[in-house]
């Protein structure tokens, strides 16, 4: 102690007397970098490990099917300008019959060479082996699947392979670049129970579909400056004659687009959240510095005509700034550090890579403490510029008295009912500091816009599923075939066990165009009167689908520049590639996916193949249910089952939990905020208030009168702060809301009242707490020592 400078002695006896106050700016602080931490370290770990997961395992650039597809073809392929290598096999969906487990589950067959490994998609073996040569029962299965089954090597299962029902026995467990996010037919997210991808040796496969020396399947790795347009191009032209449905690229991979899409929501959560907390911490550190200034006048005006210059005068106020912030920073970095982990072991249900490491690089510490240092010291620049400007002879008076107005004419009754002399009191004080009192509002209405902007999500989730399962497709299954079938199809659907309704529906592959703009789609087409699997106006009202003409939602006509009336050209992706323009003849709603419509009898004239169905929506008596999945899976036609229910389910609940992390850290965060802003400001007020508080007690108002004026301002602010704070709430909602916006899901901007009532009850708790501890201090003033200060 006796070694530091004066000015430092000071700067330490004031942090010990503003510690309440230094620690709460300090909090939040630690929220804006734990927020930054988190955000960034978790794009990283994802951003990162797809990145080397991807290059370990060669995961393809360019994807492909086709009907049957020579393996002649494959010299023509490789030798594309621009392609490094190539990976052609036999892909097949199959429903997978597990023991004990009543519903059936769904599964896709993948082949892998005889010999060695795919030069393209290569698995990461977990445990085990993969299968060996001219084994037909053996397969390795994915590790989500296995682990929700609780398989290991050597445990078997059974699947419908091409009509019949086969025992597989499991020789390895793996992960797959494609399948990093496994998602099933019909769901919105994983469930590991119900989907499973297996390969097999290639030999098996040719045999069971009778594919001897074909394919109908191919993937392409580019060399560095390929250009991927020409490749898809040259590749669509190979593959025309033999069923080619049209390249895409990685982009357009489901698994790499959920991936995507995660990541999206994570950058918009880095720029949304972080700056909200360090704008309140530069606004307090400002807040406080003003205030303290104000109150050290004559110590300022003493310390300047001692000697010290005006840079050392700044710079103690720079150190005070500096000190808090660095405490905040360390209290982030640590909060930071460890919620990253915990997120990182959440990505790890969701998405099967063989690591995911919280991203703790040094540079990402750097930059938050950069960021808070930064905003801190933009914060208090104006209060430390006004501490240098002060003259000695100036800042050693005290300053002059403050200059008020008579309020409500000088009358107590301004709003028409009494009002006691010490509201008046307290009400003048707020209107005579409006810029203090209009940043004090602002600060008590972020944290009520936070907890809407996180809570909001209940709402909107609650009117998707509503939307999507109840208004849409209000199926309890979805049966998708093989391949195509004949209108006969629908009748033995019917005739399924608990089959209460069925409604025949035909999926085509196509590419829209207009102009330069393009984009691969499922077009499902439906029977004009459908009443189970309907689509949705702009107003969610479900319309009758037109005789001609295709319907687009939202975002896909956005994409294609389209407006109703306008021409859109279809390309439709299987074997005859047939190509027409259609007009557009309305515009839909829908919150998953890009979607397009087209009424069944328009579809079927456009693919020119007659009338053809690809699956059926069911309802199910549910007393029936058990025997109707005992039939699915003895039937050879059925591909794949969706079940509405169970999707629906899993769906809900994996977002609540998602959700329900969230909220507890924001409503945690709310309060701090809460605190830290009603707290600072009390106490302050308090410091600069304490005379004329004391004053009163003197002239005989009660401790409850007294604290009276100065709760009667707070609460004055924080009831301002409220509808301030639903409006900046659903601004930041709006901007969330479009943050994590993509083409395969967008979330709506739903808030209900409950909402925000819950955020205002959250925060007007916290500011009772806050003015409480202050109110206790009140109580216990020294009236003797206060009024013996020099004003």
């Amino acid at each position: 102690m006796n070694g530091l400078s004066m000015l430092d002695r000071k700067l330490l006896r004031d942090l010990g007397r503003l510690w309440a106050q230094a620690l709460a700016v300090a909090l939040v602080m630690a929220c804006g970098v734990m927020t930054l931490i988190l955000a960034l370290g978790a794009t990283r770990a994802l951003d990162e490990t797809r990145t080397a997961f991807y290059d370990r395992t060669r995961f393809g650039d360019i994807f492909a099917s086709a009907t049957r597809a020579p393996n002649s073809l494959k010299p023509s392929i490789l030798a594309i300008d621009g392609v490094s290598a190539v990976a052609t096999r036999i892909v097949n969906p199959v429903l997978i019959d597990i023991a004990g487990m009543p519903e059936p589950a769904t599964g896709m067959l993948i082949s892998i060479p005889d010999h060695g490994e795919p030069a393209v998609n290569r698995l990461y073996l977990r445990s085990g082996r993969l299968p060996e040569p001219g084994r037909s029962d053996e397969a390795a299965v994915i590790e989500a699947f296995a682990d929700a089954h609780g398989f290991r090597p050597g445990d078997s299962f059974e699947v419908l392979i091409n009509g019949r029902k086969r025992t597989l026995t499991i020789t390895g467990i793996t992960l797959s670049p494609e399948h990093v996010y496994a998602i099933g037919p019909g769901d919105m997210v994983p469930d590991q129970r119900r989907y499973g991808v297996i390969h097999m040796r290639r030999g098996a496969l040719e045999g069971a579909y009778d594919m001897a020396g074909a394919f109908n399947q191919v993937s392409l790795t580019l060399s560095r400056n390929a250009d991927a347009r020409h490749v898809m191009a040259r590749l669509d032209a190979i593959l025309k004659s033999h069923g080619g449905t049209g390249s895409y690229d990685r982009t357009d991979h489901p698994s790499d687009a959920f991936l995507d899409a995660e990541l999206v929501q994570l950058r918009a959560m880095a720029q949304v959240i972080p700056p909200i907390f360090l704008f309140i911490s530069a606004f307090l550190v400002n807040m406080i510095l003003t205030r303290l200034i104000a109150l050290e006048r004559e110590q300022i005006g003493l310390l300047k005509a001692v000697g010290y210059s005006n840079a050392a005068i700044a710079w103690h106020y720079a150190k005070m700034t500096l000190v808090i912030s660095l405490a905040g920073v360390i209290i982030g970095a640590v909060a930071g550090t460890r919620l990253g982990r915990g997120m990182a072991s959440l990505y790890g249900e969701f998405f099967s890579f063989p690591f995911l490491v919280f991203s703790r690089e040094p540079d990402l510490y750097v930059i938050s403490a950069l960021v808070t240092f930064l905003a801190a010291l933009a914060g208090a620049a104006r209060a430390i510029s006004g501490a240098v400007r002060l003259p000695p002879a100036v800042a050693m008076r005290p300053p002059a008295p403050t200059g008020y107005r008579s309020l409500f004419g000088g009358r107590g009754g301004g709003f028409g009912f009494p009002v006691s002399q010490l509201t008046v009191m307290a009400l003048r004080h707020l209107v005579r500091w409006p810029m203090r009192t209009a940043l004090t509002t602002l600060g008590t209405a972020l944290p009520v816009a936070l907890l809407i902007t996180s809570l909001f999500a209940f709402d909107s989730i609650d009117q998707m599923i509503e939307t999507v399962w109840f208004r849409a497709d209000r199926q309890d299954a979805t049966l998708t075939f093989a391949s195509e079938r004949s209108q006969d199809a629908i009748r033995a659907v019917a005739g399924l066990p608990g089959v209460i309704a069925a409604e025949p529906f035909r999926a085509a592959a196509a590419t829209l165009r207009n102009g330069h703009r393009s984009r691969r789609v499922q077009i499902i087409a439906n029977d004009p009167q459908t009443d189970i699997g309907r689509v949705l106006d702009l107003d969610f009202a479900p319309i009758a689908l037109p005789p001609e003409g295709i319907l687009l939602s939202e975002r896909l006509a956005s994409h294609l520049d389209l407006q109703t009336g306008d021409l859109v050209e279809v390309e439709l992706s299987n074997g005859t590639r047939r190509k027409a323009v259609v007009p557009l003849v309305g515009v839909t709603n829908s919150y998953v996916g890009l979607n397009a419509n087209m009424s069944r009898p328009a579809l079927d004239r456009l693919a020119g193949e007659g009338v053809r169905i690809s699956g059926a929506r069911i309802m199910v008596d549910e007393a029936q249910l058990d025997a109707l999945y005992a039939a699915v899976k003895q039937t050879p036609a059925i591909a794949s089952v969706a079940l509405q229910g169970v999707s629906r389910e899993k769906f809900r609940a994996t977002i609540e939990e998602n959700i329900g992390i969230s909220v507890t850290i924001y409503v945690s965060l709310a309060l701090i905020i809460t605190i830290g802003v009603i707290y600072n400001s009390a106490r302050i007020q308090l410091s600069e208030r304490a005379r004329e508080l004391a004053s009163l007690r003197v002239f005989g108002f009660t401790n409850r009168e007294v604290s009276g004026v100065l709760m009667t301002e707070l609460g004055v602010m924080v009831v301002l702060a409220q509808p301030l704070g639903w409006l900046i709430g659903r601004g930041f909602s709006e901007l969330v809301a479009k943050g994590f916006e993509s083409d395969l899901f967008r979330i709506p901007l739903v808030i209900n009242a409950h909402t925000y009532a819950l955020s205002s009850l959250v925060v007007l708790g916290a500011a009772l707490v806050s003015a409480l501890i202050v109110r206790r201090r009140i109580d216990h003033l020294d009236l003797i020592r206060v009024l013996k200060t020099r004003d």
